[in-house]
Parts: C-alpha cells; sequence; structure tokens
C-alpha cells in the first residue's frame, strides 16, 4: 500500500486540548470486523465485551517530564532540549533533540533553572539529535528530583497549549510504573481505576509489558512505498509472568486485547515458532502495514491517530483499509476527539 492512502482532512477543531473529564467517560467506537459493523458507545461500556477469561495487554510505562528549557552559555539564547533516552547511567549521557538546532554545536554548555542543572553538548547525532552529559555530581536520587522539576510533561506539539500541572497526572496511564516514556500510551489513559476493578470481578485478567516510546512511534513517513519505511528503535520488556497470562487466554481460546499499538507491537515482536508469547527483553523496530498477519491479540484499543502515521497504517493492518477509513470518516461526522487526548477505538472481530 501507498503512504498517500492514509491522508485525511481534520478539522483542527476535532484535536483534542484536554482529556475527558472522567477518563473512562469519553466516546467509545466499537468496530466490529468480520461484520463491519460500527456502534458508539461511552468507553466504560467496553465491559460489554469482554468476559471471564479473556485478557487485556497493557503497556505500564511511565511518562517523564522530558521536555526541557535552559539557555546557551556566553549567548544566552533561549534552547528547547528534548530528552529521549539515558545513554549511559554512570555518566549521564543522554540522546535528546535540540531547537534551534543551528544554534547547538558540540562542546557548547547548556544551562537550566538558575543554573540547576548544566549539560555539555559531546556529539551531533541526526540534523536535530545531539548526544549531552549532565555535569552533576551528586546522587541519582537528587538528579531526577532536579529533571522532575526543570522538566515539563512532553506533550505532542498538536497541543496547542502549555502543559500545567494537572498533565503530569493526566498525561498518564493509572496503571504506569516503569519510567522511561517520552509520549504516554494513550489508549490506556481511558482506564479508571475502578474501571479496571470491574473488569477483574468480570473475570478479566491483565497481563502488563513495557515498551518505553521514543520518537519512533511519531516520526513521520517520508517515503510512499510503505515498505521502504524504517522505524527507530524503541526498548520493550516480555516478563514470564506476562507470557504465561496471554499463553493461557490464547490456548483457550479466549480474547485477547492489545491495549494500545505499543502493546500490539510488543506482542508481535515476541512470537514464538508455535504461535505462542514467549519473554523477551530488547528493541523493536517493528513496522506493521497491510497486508499482515497478526499472532497474538485478536482485538484492540486505541485512539484516532494522525494521518498518514505509522499507528493509523498499522490499525488499517488489523481492522482492514476500507472498514478503518469508514470509521475514521465516522468518526468526524460523529465529532470525535481525535489523538492523544482524545476519544477511543474498540476493535474486535
Amino acid at each position: 500500500m501507498k503512504l498517500s492512502q492514509f491522508e485525511f482532512e481534520l478539522d483542527k477543531e476535532k484535536i483534542a486540548l484536554y482529556p475527558s473529564k472522567q477518563r473512562d467517560e469519553c466516546k467509545l467506537m466499537v468496530v466490529h470486523r468480520k461484520s463491519g459493523k460500527i456502534e458508539h458507545k461511552t468507553f466504560k461500556n467496553v465491559l460489554d465485551y469482554f468476559d471471564d477469561g479473556d485478557v487485556m495487554v497493557l503497556n505500564n510505562t511511565k511518562v517523564f517530564p522530558a521536555r526541557m528549557y535552559g539557555t546557551k552559555e556566553k549567548t544566552g539564547a533561549k534552547i528547547e532540549v528534548f530528552l529521549l533516552r539515558e545513554l549511559n547511567h554512570d555518566l549521564r549521557l543522554w540522546d535528546v533533540l535540540v531547537d534551534p538546532a543551528r544554534k547547538i554545536r558540540v562542546g557548547n554548555k547548556l544551562y537550566f533553572g538558575d543554573d540547576d542543572l548544566v549539560a555539555e553538548v559531546v556529539d551531533n547525532t541526526t540534523s536535530r539529535g545531539r548526544t549531552i552529559r549532565f555535569l552533576f555530581d551528586k546522587s541519582e536520587a537528587e538528579f531526577r528530583a532536579v529533571l522532575d522539576k526543570l522538566g515539563n510533561t512532553p506533550l505532542p506539539k498538536y497541543i496547542k497549549r502549555e502543559p500545567e500541572e494537572a498533565d503530569k497526572e493526566l498525561y498518564q496511564t493509572v496503571y504506569a510504573s516503569q519510567e522511561g516514556a517520552v509520549a504516554a500510551p494513550t489508549a490506556g489513559m481511558h482506564f479508571s481505576k475502578e474501571l479496571m476493578k470491574r473488569l477483574e470481578i468480570k473475570g478479566v485478567d491483565f497481563a502488563q509489558l513495557t515498551l518505553h516510546i521514543g520518537l519512533g512511534t511519531f516520526r513521520s513517513i517520508d517515503v510512499e512505498d510503505l515498505s521502504k519505511h524504517k522505524m527507530d528503535a524503541e526498548y520493550f520488556k516480555i516478563d514470564e509472568r506476562c507470557t504465561k497470562i496471554v499463553n493461557k487466554a490464547k490456548l483457550a481460546k479466549k480474547n485477547i486485547c492489545a491495549v494500545g499499538t505499543t502493546s500490539m507491537r510488543s506482542l508481535e515482536t515476541a512470537v514464538s515458532a508455535e504461535g505462542l508469547l514467549k519473554p523477551m527483553e530488547g528493541w523493536t523496530n517493528l513496522f506493521i502495514h497491510p497486508p499482515y498477519d497478526f499472532s497474538i491479540a485478536n482485538s484492540m484499543i486505541t485512539n484516532f491517530h494522525v494521518p498518514k502515521s505509522s499507528l493509523l497504517i498499522m490499525i488499517s493492518a488489523f481492522a482492514g483499509y476500507d472498514l478503518t477509513m469508514e470509521a475514521y470518516q465516522k468518526a468526524m461526522e460523529k465529532k470525535y476527539n481525535f489523538f492523544s487526548y482524545g476519544d477511543a477505538m474498540l476493535i474486535i472481530d
């Protein structure tokens, strides 16, 4: 398939600037893959589609305050530094993006806060990418405390407002535990603790894995031929506990629901020769595009995504291209909210 097939016009007013006041009361579109039926519900109605023995696979990654603002030495020029990942714990080396990049060269020192933190640029990686070393000789706990104080919640750029204190909690799932993501697994943000408890009472089990979302998930696709697109690798981990829960459900022919595209990518990266899930830890650059045969999950929960994005393309591989584009058209007609703080879609057989 071609990239241009995933273009659509979206009214900017449909881009959600804030989430639903109650996590589980956003709109939910239910898309039936086999019949093509489309229903309009509220998110807490997911209860009606899952039963005893079914499994929901959650990405428990936790977003850290990755966007920082500082100044360049001597000139005092203001710069934005977006932390991507820690490269070396002991040396406090980080892979970052800088803006404006043309002003930031190897050897420059960057100052944050009231000189609470200083970093030195040690390498160029891409046109906007740099490796920086934080010059901080206190404890790891103190270093993290400074990052938390100086960093901002990394809301996507299409949310045209400044981050607020409430975003620290809102732009996070209620089950987030493993810090390392620069973006939230947004499909999971619709789950409240109450809804999860009600699902548990009904007999639904939760399997947790970790994929630390980096810019690979969101990097724009620049090639028309999708088979030529290369994803940036992202760290993931699937442990024995997750594997056992998922495989038990698969062997019993129960429903397995991937909550979010990152959960789905992780599952599909760790498929055994027997078609089951296996424990795995490492880096995945799997790009799922049509046609694709999914091995583990037979349902998924997701948000409404950016045109021509790897996320939308994966959804079309799972639900079918025509049905996906029909669902998106209906979402626009029914005034669903789009993107990270927007409404949800459940895709089932």
